[in-house]
């Protein structure tokens, strides 16, 4: 962790500009599904509190495409805020109008100020420095706790950092620490689990794992892109034809490097996608046609799960099968059980892979699951993310 957190400067009585990642789901009625995100803010604001600033919350919602849309306001969030903080959070009606302007520049010490959707404007994503600056001129100090936004270079993830002192929270602290020292400095052995649908989503971060970990288990969609390219059969599954040179690349290179590749050797194969589907267990050589592949089998979980027991440290980013149907959850749901019980280090990539720890009720059990997928993923990719290299270094 190279880069300053709030920690490392003087915040006592500033008036701070905090990044967070308030995307959160909501239902029709505007009741917030799932407050994770919320929740993982508090430290930081907590903290901000005890050094007595003036605090101004920023966040996205959704894509409103730089447009007021009544249901991307977030309302509903500074409402949940003020609940678990106990303690009035106060609304802005927009981003750097002339409400949020009057109210930040009257905010007082030890008050919150939640500024409305940042995307309401087009200039955000479009990192205006000119949009940066009035952002910027609201306050004193920024801090960038939004890590699910990080690899965005926005005016409000990025573009203000040219204007204030910027440093991070505690959220991204703790994100890089946990994702940084598995991927630079891991406890061996360190097995890395990939699915997901496709291998072109995952090309950078399997290239980069094959130079750092001693195991690679790949499951979901993406593994039929591997069968297909051994010159077997998948039906009607989900394949990349465009990418069966790459499989096959990445298949030597793992050899080449002496990392232990482990495609599954069945598969959970139903007739049609829907959830109650006829569905049965075969081999991977033998996905007969008029049928798709939707979940890793029986003798997969076993040898994953043999792999996984070994392991000193694991990184898991995607799901293993099609895991918003029950039928076609178990590899998934499995895995997530067997990486709650195993020691080691244990670190979920965001995204479906932390929805579907979360769906088996073992969030608790995990070492730590990221707040943000696309973000996580980057990273492991070895990229920059423009909203973690704008911060002060130490």
């Amino acid at each position: 962790m190279s880069k300053k957190t709030v920690k490392d400067i003087d915040l006592k009585g500033k008036k701070v500009l905090v990044r967070c990642d308030f995307n959160v789901p909501m239902d029709e009625q505007k009741n917030i599904t799932d407050n994770t995100r919320i929740v993982a803010a508090l430290p930081t604001i907590k903290y901000l509190l005890e050094n007595n600033c003036a605090i101004i919350l920023c966040s996205h919602l959704g894509r409103p495409k730089g447009e007021f849309k009544p249901e991307f306001s977030l309302q509903p969030v500074a409402k949940e805020l003020s609940r678990l903080l106990e303690k009035e959070v106060i609304m802005a009606k927009d981003v750097i109008g002339e409400d949020a302007t009057s109210k930040a520049a009257n905010l007082k010490q030890g008050e919150i100020l939640l500024l409305e959707n940042v995307r309401y404007h087009r200039e955000e994503t479009d990192n205006d420095p000119e949009f940066s600056k009035k952002l910027a001129n609201l306050a004193e100090v920024y801090v960038n706790d939004a890590f699910g936004a990080a690899h965005r270079a926005h005016s409000s993830t990025a573009g203000v950092a040219e204007f204030l002192p910027a440093v991070s929270g505690f959220l991204i602290e703790k994100e890089l620490k946990f994702l940084g020292n598995a991927v630079s400095n891991p406890e061996r052995p360190f097995v890395a689990i990939l699915g997901g649908a496709k291998v072109s989503d995952k090309i950078g971060v399997i290239d980069s794992l094959l130079e750092k970990v001693d195991t690679l288990l790949i499951g979901g969609g993406m593994a039929y892109t591997f069968f297909k390219a051994q010159g077997y059969g998948v039906g009607d599954s989900i394949c990349e034809l465009d990418k069966l040179d790459l499989a096959l690349d990445l298949m030597k290179k793992a050899k080449d490097k002496g990392v232990n590749l482990v495609l599954p050797v069945d598969t959970k194969i139903g007739k049609e996608f829907k959830p109650d589907t006829e569905s049965k267990i075969v081999p991977w050589t033998e996905i007969p046609d008029g049928w798709e592949g939707f979940d890793i089998g029986t003798k997969t979980i076993e040898m994953f799960t043999e792999e996984l027991k070994k392991a000193k440290t694991v990184i898991w980013n995607g799901p293993l099968g099609l895991f918003e149907f029950d039928q076609f959850a178990i590899g998934t749901s499995s895995i997530a059980k067997v990486l709650s019980e195993i020691d080691a280090m244990t670190i979920i990539g965001g995204g479906d892979s932390a929805a579907a720890v979360k769906k088996a009720g073992l969030e608790e059990k995990m070492t730590h699951i990221s707040t943000g997928g696309g973000a996580s993923l980057e990273f492991l990719e070895g990229k920059k993310l423009p909203g973690i290299e704008c911060l002060q270094d130490k």
